[in-house]
């Protein structure tokens, strides 16, 4: 009985946990790492085919990016899942599968010119559909036996429509070990969907860290918030662009603004435009507008019951093509811009910012975390200029954070969370964090409330029966691609210069030698430095 940590590992992104129990190899999550890696993951150590199953806490890419690739590559079996997940991943691993499709082809056309080897993506439009076709739907709180001895349970993580906790419990040898997947643990008291259920139980749990190292702090009113924001930039003729992860931030802020217009809460700017500019936040809103009663709070069925649409106004624009797009900025009426993705790393938001960061009337508001080395990490951290199509930008429109917004718990929230377990974990495996965040946040638990806690590295493995780490990974720090160009560039120069000290080595080994000999080397060294002393 043993887990395998793969992604999320001293980073926020990617995360990928294996349990092998039973003969069977069961898969936690598949996500892609976003934004800058820290550390070189581990491959995952059975192939595609021999993975018996996969549980998905939530649809955020960084949870379920990498499953289409999972199934090209040969997986065939279940993916287990709420059925908002479901409904989620449908769109968003096909919008996924797009973006690496037109990458790729971007990148062919530009290795075509330059005469370079083709790209192939890491998967298709395809691949996310025979994806969709795996999902097995699951009911919060029901206990599902998915192999001999081993059953999965599903928890309300509270961090989007349909996210999870999963227990898995697991008996083998005679011995029973329960297992607490955090998933992503959700902020409390936000728009539409519940809080996070506290769990009651576990052996063992892998918790996330995205804010073990902060608290949100005291909470103001976030459509007071929101309302001087927008009051602000439109007086200035401005608009407010807003980077919004477009599943579940955006639909949170169209409740927001639903309310601020519904109480005339922007003053001389009647019924002013909102825009939502992405075309998965778009069949996203048309789902957080269906019928899914499980997954939300009593004040959005309340809302739902009365015939009101919890995230639908007048005057809001659903844009999905292009030619929609390229009209938002066309207008000049001051308006209210949602656009993916959530930390500028790609879609249309990049074209909001490349109209709108240059204007000191404008307003970039940021609602979510910006993982570092990411476009929307640099704007807030107060970069002067960044560079979108080729093209230099300079900052100078307002940028404002309402940083309470999070989907995420703070650290006393995750305390709280994993504190309300009855009888005391035997550990805990810190993961889905920052580099230092995991470590802190693995104190944390220790000094407030007593557990055993670790943050595991990539390639770790812990023997859930002997309870002690049977491999533990080598640490190897990525590198960025620039550096590593130039140290590649450096290693093939100190080659060279290593070349010519043994040049000059054979030169000195061949003093007194042979006058023919000596010329017709002396010849051949010119003709090599005549061709390179360019």
């Amino acid at each position: 009985m043993k887990l395998t940590f793969i992604g999320a590992a001293h980073e926020v992104t990617g995360s990928c946990t294996l349990i092998e129990a039973c003969g069977k190899n069961i898969l936690v999550d598949c996500g892609l790492e976003q934004g800058k890696d820290t550390y070189v993951n581990c491959e995952i150590p059975v192939s595609p085919e021999d993975i018996d199953a996969v549980l998905l806490t939530h649809a955020h890419i960084d949870h379920s990016g990498k499953i289409p690739a999972l199934v090209a590559a040969g997986y065939k079996n279940p993916i287990y899942s709420t059925e908002a997940t479901r409904r989620l991943c449908d769109i968003m691993l096909r919008d996924s599968a797009h973006i690496q499709e037109s990458e790729a082809e971007w990148r062919n056309r530009k290795a075509k010119r330059a005469g370079g080897e083709d790209v192939t993506p890491i998967y298709t439009i395809q691949d996310a559909e025979d994806s969709m076709k795996l999902f097995r739907a699951c009911y919060y709180n029901e206990d599902y036996p998915v192999f001999d001895d081993i059953s999965i349970r599903f928890l309300d993580a509270g961090h989007l429509l349909g996210s999870s906790s999963i227990l898995v419990t697991i008996r083998e040898n005679e011995e029973t070990r329960k297992i607490l997947f955090s998933g992503d643990v959700g902020n409390i008291d936000r728009p539409l969907i519940k809080d996070p259920q506290k769990p009651e139980e576990a052996d063992f749990v892998i918790i996330e860290s995205t804010y073990g190292d902060r608290l949100h702090g005291e909470r103001e009113d976030y459509v007071t918030q929101l309302t001087e924001i927008i009051q602000r930039t439109l007086d200035r003729g401005g608009n407010v662009v807003i980077p919004s992860f477009a599943i579940g931030r955006t639909q949170i802020l169209l409740y927001l603004i639903r309310i601020i217009k519904e109480q005339n809460l922007v003053q001389g700017h009647d019924n002013f435009p909102v825009y939502v500019d992405s075309p998965l936040a778009v069949e996203a809103t048309e789902i957080y507008s269906a019928p899914l009663t499980e997954f939300f709070d009593e004040e959005t069925l309340d809302l739902l019951e009365r015939g009101i649409d919890p995230i639908k106004f007048p005057n809001l624009h659903l844009s999905v093509t292009t030619d929609e797009s390229k009209q938002i900025n066309f207008d000049r009426e001051p308006k209210v811009i949602l656009s993916a993705s959530g930390m500028c790393e790609a879609g249309r938001i990049r074209h909001h910012l490349k109209h709108n960061l240059w204007r000191e009337d404008s307003t970039i508001v940021f609602v979510g975390y910006q993982v570092e080395g990411t476009l929307g990490r640099k704007i807030i951290d107060g970069a002067e200029s960044v560079r979108l199509f080729n093209e230099e930008i300079a900052v100078h429109a307002e940028v404002k954070e309402i940083a309470d917004i999070s989907g995420h718990a703070d650290r006393d929230m995750l305390l709280d969370w994993l504190g309300n377990i009855q009888q005391p974990p035997r550990k805990v495996f810190v993961n889905h964090g920052g580099d230092t965040v995991c470590d802190s946040f693995a104190a944390s638990v220790q000094e407030t409330l007593g557990l055993d806690a670790v943050a595991p590295y990539s390639g770790d493995a812990y023997d859930l029966l002997a309870e002690e780490f049977t491999e533990k990974a080598a640490i190897v720090k990525a590198v960025s691609k620039k550096r590593e160009a130039k140290e590649r560039v450096s290693a093939v120069y100190n080659a060279l210069v290593a070349a010519g000290q043994r040049l000059l080595k054979v030169i000195e080994h061949n003093k007194g030698g042979a006058n023919k000999d000596l010329e017709k080397f002396t010849d051949r060294i010119n003709s090599l430095c005549d061709k390179y002393d360019r």
